[in-house]
């Protein structure tokens, strides 16, 4: 654990991080820009081939990468206390906001306009899941040999096919591809497996143990982005253990994009809906807490890990499945959507972002807009 300049105190942690935490809309690539601009460019806290190589190692492990990257910048610079400080930061000031706005949305009787804007938005997430998958192929792609271009072909249909179809259980077809691309290539030792993940299932009840095994797995499998587990979140939350509408699902997860710092946020709308503020709190605390041990455990070896062929096998396997994963996500999404005016809001997020190519939140902000005046003219929300 070392850095290019001097270490910062745990009150410059907090302040640096928690303001990337207030202003860090947009996901992961605001995320990552305002890291690197605050701990290589400003503070030379990091060198820019320490960055990349911390950017390359989160992207090989399970978890939320851009909150992964937060707390390994915090560790560098500050060590344990820093991360732990860093990772509060970063995360709080995104949690209040979105238990707020859950609190509002989730109302046993919320006004009209709110009841319109939520499902203004919500109608738009389907077309911004398509757009997070398109953000990840050429990286993806690029990272493949020639010869393996079939081979991630499959995967990410295999992906697609299964967030599309067996939802909680898309975490076995991402290991699966990872296991097989593993074995595919020659040149891995099977004498040392790369990641080991629990085949994680669903609990079996539906209290709190149960929405902390949801969060836990959300925490735990969110390969490529937040979208990768919408999927498996939307299975337990919405048809195992009715914790949200789908309609209500689908507000969570506009929530979780509109909302500063990490995506994932969204299981916190979830735990809400399943007990209250403290359901939110636990469900936060649970799904970040498998990328706080990664740093505090094995941020020593993040080099090592960057460097192994194991790891990047594994990851060339599950990271196309992951990212056909995000493109089958908009399946179940668009299929909760109610109301024909809906489709036309999604016609129109899909022209802004995939065609004008605007930001995710402006189109968020302009969808829930227009389901606001939907509500208000009188029309079905």
């Amino acid at each position: 654990m070392t850095s290019t300049a001097s270490s910062p105190g745990l009150a410059t942690v907090l302040r640096e991080w928690g303001r990337i935490g207030c202003i860090g809309f947009g996901g992961p690539p605001t995320h990552i820009a305002l890291l690197r601009e605050l701990c290589v460019r400003r503070r030379g806290w990091l060198g820019e081939g320490d960055f990349e190589d911390a950017i390359a190692a989160c992207n090989l492990l399970p978890g939320p990468a851009s909150t992964q990257l937060a707390i390994y910048c915090a560790w560098r610079v500050r060590g344990r206390a820093g991360a732990l400080v860093g990772a509060a930061a970063f995360i709080v000031p995104g949690l209040v906001l979105i238990l707020a706005l859950a609190a509002l949305f989730l109302a046993s009787a919320p006004p009209r306009w709110v009841l319109g804007a939520g499902a203004g938005a919500g109608a738009a997430v389907a077309a911004v899941a398509v757009h997070a998958g398109r953000n990840l192929v050429p990286a993806s792609w690029a990272r493949g040999a020639a010869g393996s271009r079939v081979r991630w072909l499959a995967y990410a249909a295999a992906g697609a096919v299964a967030a599309a179809t067996v939802g909680p259980w898309l975490v076995l077809v991402l290991l699966a591809c990872g296991g097989i691309e593993l074995t595919v290539q020659r040149s891995v030792r099977p004498e040392a497996p790369v990641l080991v993940l629990p085949l994680l299932a669903t609990a079996g009840t539906g209290g709190l143990g149960a929405l902390a095994w949801v969060a836990f797995k959300v925490g735990a499998l969110s390969y490529g982005g937040g979208f990768v587990i919408i999927p498996l979140m939307q299975g337990d939350a919405v048809d195992r253990y009715h914790w949200l509408t789908g309609g209500q699902f689908l507000n969570a997860v506009a929530l979780g994009q509109i909302t500063p710092g990490p995506v994932v946020q969204t299981v916190a709308v979830v735990g809400y809906a399943a007990a209250g503020v403290g359901g939110g709190l636990l469900a936060s605390l649970v799904a970040f807490a498998p990328s706080l041990a990664f740093v505090l455990v094995g941020g020593r070896r993040f080099d090592l890990i960057r460097r192994d062929e194991r790891a990047r096998a594994f990851l060339d396997g599950a990271g196309p499945a992951a990212i056909g994963a995000i493109f089958g996500a908009a399946v179940p999404l668009a299929r909760e959507l109610a109301e024909p005016w809906q489709f036309g809001v999604l016609a129109g997020a899909a022209v802004l972002l995939l065609v004008l190519r605007r930001g995710v939140v402006p189109t968020l902000l302009l969808a829930g807009l227009a389901g606001t005046v939907v509500a208000l003219a009188g029309g079905t929300v």
